[in-house]
Formats: C-alpha cells, structure tokens, sequence
C-alpha cells in the first residue's frame, strides 16, 4: 500500500505576491515560449522562473538561487505545521460541459511500481526525466504535483478534510478553471484521510517523468528523510468530475513509398467510411475500435473502423487483453510502426511525429501542410485506463489528456 503522508509544505506569502493569481502557472510541460513570457510579464515571483528556467547550462542553478532567494525575502515560507490541503477545480471542458473536480494535496512515499501501491499507465520519455532531476538536484524541491488516482467509492477522504478546512486562496485559469485551494490542519480529519488511503493503490495520472525522477532522486540521497516523499494531488477515481478527453496524432515526413505503405495498412485492417466533415472526425468512447483519419493529399475525412479483433490480437500478442483494446496501441503497432517504419526511439524523439489535443488545431495543421495526416483518437474512458495498469501495462505515450491540470505554485514539498 502507499504511504501518504500530510505536508510541511513550502508556499508562497500571499502578502507578499497579491495572492497567487498573478504567480502560479501550469504544469512545464504544456508551456511554449510566448506563454512563458506572459507569465513571467504577471509577477517576478511567478513559478515559471524557477520550474521552467532559462539560462542554458546554469539554469537549473538559476533556479535553485532564485528560489534562495525568495525564501530569503519571505516571498516562499515554511507553512509551520502538517497539513493536508483541498483543491476544487471548477472547468468547462473541451466537450463544453461544466463540472468540479475535487482533490487533495499530501506527500507520498517513494516506491517502486508495483501491485497495491503505485502504478503508471503511460510510457514515458526519457529528455523531460533528465531534465526534472537536473532540476530537483538543484532546488531540492517539488516545485510541481505529481496528479495521480485513487478508489475511495465514498470520497470519504476528501469530505474529512473539506469539512475541516479552511479556505486559502483562489485562482482563474486562462482556460477559465477555476481553483480553490483550501488547508486542513485538523488531526482529526488528517487521520480519517489517512486511514480512508491506507490500503489505496494510486495510479499516476499525469507526472510520470516527475515520479521517476523522484525516485531517482530519493535513492541518490539514500537513507531517511523528506527526500523519500513526492508531492502529490490525489484524486479519487469515483469522482463525477474526473474526466479524459484524447491527444490527435500528427505524421510527417510521409514520402511516395510510405504513403503507399500507409494506404495499403489501412485497406488491410479497417473498414473506411467518409464524413460529411471534420468536425465528425473525433470517435465517441464506445467499444467499437475507430480513429478519424484526415489527409493533406485530399484533405476528406473518413472514420476508420477495425475489421477484426484478431488482426490486433496478432500484433500486439505480447500484451495483456485490455492493452490490445487501447486505439492508440493498435495504431501504434499497425501503422506508426508496421506501416510507417517508427522506431520507439522515433516515437520518443516525435521524429515525424506530433500531437494536439484540439480537433480543429489537428486539422488545421494538415490543411496547411504543416503535417501530412492526422489520426483523431477517442477518449479512453477512465475504467479502461485503471484496467491496463492493473494488468500491469503502461500506455503508448499521449494515450490520456486529463483536463484541467493542476496548477504548479499552489504548494511545494521541500526534500531538504
């Protein structure tokens, strides 16, 4: 089982930032350069500077003084006690409906994968866990949370604490979620969350590079101490607002041979039906194995449809049932690979490949030649995502877009 533990938690003063509207931001891994800029433009406090820092070679030294320095002036202090925090996050979602997430902030015990304690569902790369230990190294900090589920059928955990919190701060996304952070430092309910968690086995929504660089980190260090723990917010997996929506894939690169490969694949292994549009591209969450498919050669949407189950119970043969039910495993296998020639290192790298999560910027990026096709993927209900790490699978990369992220600069975990 894992351990979860409450927080000594390292925040930022509101006093001193103006709240934390103007100093949070979203997880590094989703920020562009302009967006950086932006932030950075909000507040010379804002988090970007110290979890996504530039500077070349130093930059990760940068950040470790820059956040010297902010606690040196007061601007990031010690919380002073355990506590267990609250998050609401009020969204509008890519599909247009409106909903809550509820969630909790804590410090887990690093382990090992394994079964009945912490699980990944996704394969990972391996630049971003480089990256994230040269930074953890530096600043000795969980800078941003690891967002990770657990079963709690009553949300018994969450409604201890809520019950018992004391609201903290607020904040408005750009895409307009709102969060609510709240802080608990009652024992009582502490306990109850704890004990509602105990025998919890947590599967790693989003941060699986952050957990492996954790890991890393804590066996570095050796022995006892805050290093063996990881800031995370946990959410249960019964929650009406917990939900997944797809990432498109995008190809490249696509020469007359390979073209010619890929429409041979594709007659081979799906039924093709056109579309009135694009906007028909995006599958709904069913059984039914099926992915848009959008050309730059004449630009006409057609659903793909599987025409046998056993064409990728032959080419994933490897992999447990619930793996070989994934459309982002079929067309890994199948096309990225078998027809397109991908290595997993070209896959890694994104050689001749991309992503989007927003069905028009896929579509743009392929009427415009940007990218030669597109495959638009269904969500994967949350069930299914449970059922693959449970048989002890990681998911193609990308397989699985939770919305809305958790916001980095509510809370950091110090590891010193």
């Amino acid at each position: 089982m894992a351990e979860i533990q409450p927080l000594h938690a390292l925040r930022y003063d509101p006093a001193r930032t103006g709240g934390l509207q103007d100093v949070v931001a979203p997880p590094y891994d989703v920020i562009d350069p302009e967006q950086r800029a932006a932030l950075v433009q909000r507040s010379p406090y804002n988090v970007v500077a110290i979890d996504l820092p530039e500077g070349g070679e130093d930059r990760y030294e940068h950040a470790a003084e820059r956040l010297a320095w902010w606690r040196d002036e007061a601007v990031v202090v010690d919380d002073g006690a355990p506590t267990m925090w609250t998050l609401e996050q009020e969204y509008v979602g890519p599909d247009g409906r409106r909903r809550t997430r509820q969630g909790l902030f804590a410090r887990v015990r690093v382990e090992q994968y394994g079964e009945g304690r912490i699980r990944p569902h996704e394969r990972t790369h391996p630049g971003p866990r480089k990256d994230r230990l040269r930074l953890t190294r530096a600043t000795r900090a969980n800078l941003s949370p690891i967002f990770s589920l657990y079963s709690d059928p009553d949300r018994r955990a969450f409604a201890a604490l809520s019950a018992a919190a004391e609201p903290w701060a607020e904040t408005v996304d750009d895409d307009g979620t709102i969060n609510r952070l709240a802080r608990c430092d009652d024992a009582g309910a502490m306990e109850t969350a704890q004990a509602t968690l105990a025998a919890a086995e947590l599967l790693i929504a989003d941060g699986h590079h952050r957990y492996e660089t954790a890991r890393v980190y804590a066996d570095e260090i050796g022995g006892e101490g805050p290093h063996r723990y990881v800031l995370m917010c946990l959410v249960a997996l019964q929650d009406p607002g917990l939900t997944v929506f797809a990432t498109h894939r995008l190809v490249s690169d696509l020469g007359a041979e390979r073209r010619r490969a890929l429409a041979d694949a594709l007659r081979a292994a799906f039924d093709v039906e056109p579309l009135p549009d694009t906007a028909a591209l995006a599958p709904p969450a069913d059984d039914a194995l099926r992915i848009g498919y959008l050309s730059a050669d004449d630009r006409r949407p057609v659903m793909l449809t599987l025409r046998d189950r056993a064409i990728t119970d032959a080419a994933l043969a490897e992999h447990a049932p619930p793996y070989r039910r994934l459309d982002t495993a079929v067309l890994e296998a199948l096309i990225l690979r078998e027809a397109l020639g991908m290595t997993e290192d070209d896959i890694d790298e994104l050689n001749g490949l991309g992503y989007a999560r927003d069905l028009p910027e896929a579509v743009a990026l392929v009427s415009d030649a940007t990218y030669d096709a597109a495959f638009f993927m269904a969500p994967t209900p949350i069930e299914r995502v449970h059922e693959v790490a449970a048989a002890g699978e990681s998911m193609p990369p990308k397989s699985t877009y939770f919305f809305p992220k958790v916001p980095t600069g509510l809370l950091f975990n110090p590891l010193d």
